[in-house]
Order: C-alpha cells, then sequence, then structure tokens
C-alpha cells in the first residue's frame, strides 16, 4: 500500500485536447488518490469542444478548464510525465519516468473520431492508475 500520493503530469503541446482528457479520466477514476497536472508547452487559447462534449458522455465537465502553460515546479514535482504527442515541442526533465502516449491529435476531428481516442486515453490511464496505486477497482 502506497504510503505517498503519487503525482502524474499529462503534458502536450497544446493542452486543449489530449492531456486535458488524460487528466480529467484519471482525476474522475483515481478520486483523489492521485495528484493531476494538465499542460501544454504552447498552450491553446481554448480547449477543443469535441474532447468537452466526448468527457461530458462520461460525466466529465472540463468546460471551465483552460489550457495552462508547463512550469518548471510541475514537472519537478511529478512522479510520472504522460507525453501525448510532444516530439521535440515539450522539455525534458532528467530523472523523471517519461511514459510517451502516441494518440492521434483529436483538433479537427470528428466527435466519432475523439471518442475513440478519448477510448484508448481511458485504458491507458486504468493501466497506469492500477499500477501507481496497486489495485484494480474499476
Amino acid at each position: 500500500m502506497n504510503t505517498t500520493t503519487p503525482t502524474v503530469l499529462f503534458l502536450c503541446v497544446h493542452n486543449a485536447g489530449r492531456s486535458q482528457m488524460g487528466a480529467a479520466i484519471l482525476a474522475q477514476r483515481s478520486e483523489g488518490r492521485i495528484t493531476i497536472h494538465s499542460a501544454g508547452s504552447d498552450p491553446a487559447e481554448t480547449l477543443n469542444p469535441a474532447v468537452v462534449e466526448a468527457l461530458l458522455e462520461m460525466d466529465i465537465d472540463i468546460s471551465a478548464n483552460v489550457p495552462t502553460r508547463l512550469t518548471d515546479s510541475m514537472a519537478r514535482d511529478a512522479d510520472v510525465i504522460v507525453t501525448m504527442g510532444c516530439g521535440d515541442a515539450c522539455p525534458v526533465y532528467p530523472g523523471k519516468r517519461y511514459l510517451d502516449w502516441e494518440l492521434d491529435d483529436p483538433a479537427g476531428r470528428s466527435i466519432e473520431e475523439v471518442r475513440t481516442i478519448r477510448d484508448q486515453i481511458t485504458r491507458r490511464v486504468d493501466v497506469l492508475m492500477d499500477e501507481l496505486l496497486g489495485e484494480c477497482d474499476h
């Protein structure tokens, strides 16, 4: 049983789609047992509306969220940094555990395509949560 709360940072370029979905899904499923940050190296102005809609279908409302710029403290505090389509645009922090989740960018995609991306993120989040918390209760 873990005695410390793990911290996960979801990181992409614009912080308007994939990283927002990953953070929101993990927050819902982990019920406060994991500290979660979501950020981008070059944040967009607004969230992707299809991403907001796809998450509402899971009873997750991120409509009030805004894309956030990555800070050094977010990365330093993270136990795991999940990159999503960063390429060379996201900085690397030595000594951190990285997971690179290759997923399609939801930008400009239909709601059906965004649902597929959402479901892929959900499966990966479940695996990560089980690993970090050492349990399977979903």
